[in-house]
């Protein structure tokens, strides 16, 4: 199991020393990877299943809070849980995502895409509410259209997004295109995974057969559209007081990987819940 971590502004807060002290930590103890969360407008009575959103969380831009994490780290990997990808045009997103992996030596691999659910936040962004599966579709694969692409430049005519003869440079480091994990609790986001994922990143509040359910459906997807089933990573998230039979419960249902919350408590505390957790799991070691 490999464990990775999430810093959140709305528990956390924006002071950037308490942001580098815990990527700092965190990459101490063993941690493989930080994840941020995004929001790119809120507004009063904004909500979804967790309840409503106060229009005050400063959440940070996901991509500009990584490449300020990765300056001051040396091996975290970096996640986004998730990033709303149908707000953001895929060709400027191809070179900022390329550009942060370069500066960090190849760590932008955990990138999770999702669809948003607040339907102020597309309207804002000049998006359809109701197109944002469609166009998030399209721009994962001028996502990996871009990135593959060589000097002599490459076409995509789609819905939403047309060009010919595109370049973008510079490209991810050593790979042909960037992971893309695509994150969610429906069985069409499940099987988004199956057809363009790299892995699911599993949220909501549902049932483990019903989890089992949409891995399933993501996994046949892909070997329908001859894509490697066992090649989709399955990522999912966790407490910082989770016990070592839990995590073999995950384990047993095929997760891969937790994101762990260390909230509810002062800067110091939180650092001391993250060193207990990885000397429970023996993070430092095992890497």
């Amino acid at each position: 199991m490999k464990f990775a971590i999430s810093y959140s502004t709305a528990f956390n807060g924006t002071d950037p020393d308490r942001l580098v002290a815990f990527a700092q930590h965190a990459e101490r103890c063993g941690f493989e990877a930080l994840y941020v969360q995004d929001h790119i407008a809120l507004y009063p009575g904004a909500a979804y299943g967790a309840g409503e959103l106060p229009p005050t969380l400063p959440y940070f831009d996901p991509l500009d809070c990584l490449s300020f994490v990765a300056a001051a780290t040396q091996r975290l990997l970096l996640g986004t849980g998730v990033l709303l990808l149908p707000y953001r045009h895929p060709v400027v997103l191809a070179k900022r995502l390329a550009t942060v992996d370069v500066l960090s030596k190849g760590r932008m691999r955990l990138l999770t895409v999702g669809l948003g659910t607040l339907p102020g936040e597309a309207k804002a962004t000049g998006v359809d509410f109701a197109s944002r599966g469609r166009r998030a579709d399209e721009a994962i694969d001028v996502l990996r259209l871009l990135w593959s692409g060589g000097p002599e430049g490459v076409d995509y005519r789609g819905e939403f997004f047309a060009f010919d003869k595109l370049c973008s440079f510079p490209k991810p480091v050593g790979v042909r295109e960037l992971p893309i994990h695509v994150g969610g609790s429906s069985r069409a986001a499940a099987r988004r995974v199956g057809l363009r994922g790299d892995g699911y990143f599993a949220g909501g509040m549902l049932t483990e057969h019903e989890r089992d359910h949409q891995m399933s459906l993501a996994r046949k997807a892909a070997a329908d559209a001859g894509r490697d089933p066992a090649a989709l990573e399955y990522t999912r998230w966790g407490s910082g007081d989770m016990s070592a039979e839990r995590v073999q419960e995950l384990a047993e249902h095929g997760v891969d990987r937790v994101v762990v919350n260390f909230a509810g408590a002062d800067a110091a505390g939180q650092l001391d819940q993250m060193a207990e957790f990885a000397a429970r799991f023996g993070l430092a070691t095992s890497n």
